[in-house]
């Protein structure tokens, strides 16, 4: 399914062959993905769970998010609201707007099933430019402090890895 094009973007329904394609392209930029991953997400749009999305610009695919219907982990679990996750545009691909249009597109999906949508972002440096993103587009800190590996941390507590599992979670009203 296609949900936005213009000239230079699409942003379409995950394919197959975006599995590759994302695996190369972010081993080439360093990463140690794990092949397959983005087939995992395919299987779980076609059970349903979620609305997958890839940014192709100019004929490559150039980043991708998830909608998941309901959020299964941190403080929103129990909410029922939809969870935006692993948000990622290619490094040689930032600051073209492919990352904003991925999340009107993201948020729009969101908005058709609640009116929140919810995410976790990390909290290391690495995810400066999303933080400072999400916090642009009105997001806000649920308040429940930072969590780690769908734990919430506790002040003191000793966290061992500061790692992409190490998030703190914000929220965004739709409507």
């Amino acid at each position: 399914m296609i949900y936005y094009k213009s000239d230079e973007l699409l942003i379409r329904t995950m394919e197959e062959a975006d599995d590759k394609a994302f695996y190369e392209a972010f081993t080439a930029q360093g990463w140690h993905p794990e092949q397959g991953n983005w087939l995992k997400r395919i299987q779980d749009e076609a059970d349903g769970k979620c609305i997958t999305l890839t940014a192709v610009y100019k004929g490559q695919p150039a980043g991708y998010v998830y909608v998941y219907r309901k959020a299964n982990e941190g403080p929103f679990k129990e909410k029922g609201w939809p969870i935006i996750v692993d948000f990622n545009v290619l490094e040689k691909f930032q600051r073209k707007g492919i990352g904003s249009r991925l999340m009107d597109v993201a948020e729009k999906i969101a908005g058709e099933v609640a009116d929140t949508v919810c995410l976790g972002v990390g909290v290391c440096d690495s995810y400066g430019s999303a933080q400072r993103m999400y916090i642009k587009r009105g997001y806000i800190p649920d308040g429940s402090g930072v969590w780690y590996q769908d734990k919430r941390c506790v002040q003191y507590e000793t966290v061992c890895t500061v790692d992409d599992d190490l998030l703190l979670y914000l929220y965004k009203k739709l409507h």
